[in-house]
């Protein structure tokens, strides 16, 4: 198992180099210029010029882009131009309520996709079926910003249960103030992905539950929860497995949209202000941030299949 994590690990290098590649130049490729976002508009050309030669920029392409790689490696992605701070401590301050976020989020679609699943793929083309799917259709079809707003609406203006504004609270330091701010976010991603989850997982059930060995293990007497649980859903997580991956990977990523509602102090709502400051260092160091996030998340989805399906070889 350890050498196929370090295979893996290792056939992701080629992605980090040219995904750090296309990070640095598509930077330098949009309109403008970083240097004209350091010095401001009334810049003389000595001020200009000067700034051009700290930073670098009169150097060939090539060594720039080494130089910037040289010291991402080391965790270094600069000062940020709007805070004046380095960008790696305006990352780590932001990833932690990115992670509580993206992780509830996802807790909530699986407790709504998973038995919505289940119940639809156990009855199929019955009426909870089509209730079941109705319900995937319509969230999967209502936009997550909409959703947030009548949530908030709901519980934050009419019944003032729940704050409209959601801060990071750790939810080790006060779980209940944790679940307060977190809440409204995250049900109105979870809503949204629970859709997601249970189309999947349903189509994936379906297929296993036409199964040959399915008909052979109620035939020797196995009771219905054992062919259920012990088979028919073990066999059919692997394909379910990888699309809670990726869209956990997405959350954390930056579910920019909902942050932007709720304003949540994440990942993702960073980025977005970067980009409305042009701030390129920081621009740069969100994007390999969430690069390197959905790597390590594909590559811990490759290790659960190990756990889930013992057939599967590593060797």
């Amino acid at each position: 198992m350890i050498g196929f994590v370090l295979r893996r690990l290792a056939q992701m290098l080629p992605v980090l180099l040219l995904a750090s590649l296309a990070i640095w130049a598509m930077v330098y490729a949009v309109p403008g210029s970083p240097v004209g976002a350091l010095v401001g508009e009334n810049a003389t050309p000595e001020q200009i010029q000067a700034t051009i030669a700290r930073l670098g920029l009169d150097r060939p392409m090539l060594l720039q882009y080494w130089s910037w790689l040289h010291h991402a490696l080391e965790g270094d992605f600069g000062l940020s131009i709007q805070n004046r701070e380095p960008v790696v401590t305006l990352i780590l301050q932001r990833i932690p309520a990115t992670l509580q976020l993206g992780l509830s989020a996802s807790a909530v679609g699986l407790a709504l996709g998973v038995p919505v699943a289940l119940a639809s793929a156990l009855r199929p083309r019955g009426w909870l079926d089509r209730m079941l799917s109705g319900w995937s259709a319509l969230a999967l079809g209502v936009p997550t910003f909409w959703l947030g707003i009548l949530l908030i609406l709901l519980f934050a203006v009419r019944l003032r249960w729940l704050p409209s504004v959601s801060a990071y609270v750790p939810v080790m330091d006060d779980p209940a103030g944790a679940l307060r701010n977190t809440l409204l976010p995250a049900l109105t991603l979870g809503v949204y992905v629970s859709g997601i989850f249970a189309r999947f997982l349903r189509a994936a059930l379906l297929g296993e539950l036409r199964a040959d060995y399915v008909r052979t293990a109620r035939s020797k007497g196995l009771r219905e929860r054992d062919v259920i649980g012990r088979h028919v859903l073990r066999n059919a997580l692997l394909p379910f497995v990888t699309i809670v991956g990726l869209m956990t990977a997405s959350f954390i990523g930056g579910a920019v949209v909902t942050e932007a509602v709720f304003t949540y102090p994440g990942l993702g709502r960073l980025l977005i202000q970067a980009i409305d400051a042009r701030d390129y260092p920081l621009i740069q160091g969100c994007i390999m941030c969430i690069l390197v996030i959905y790597i390590g998340i594909n590559v811990l989805v490759d290790v659960l299949y190990a756990y889930i399906d013992p057939r599967i070889d590593y060797g």
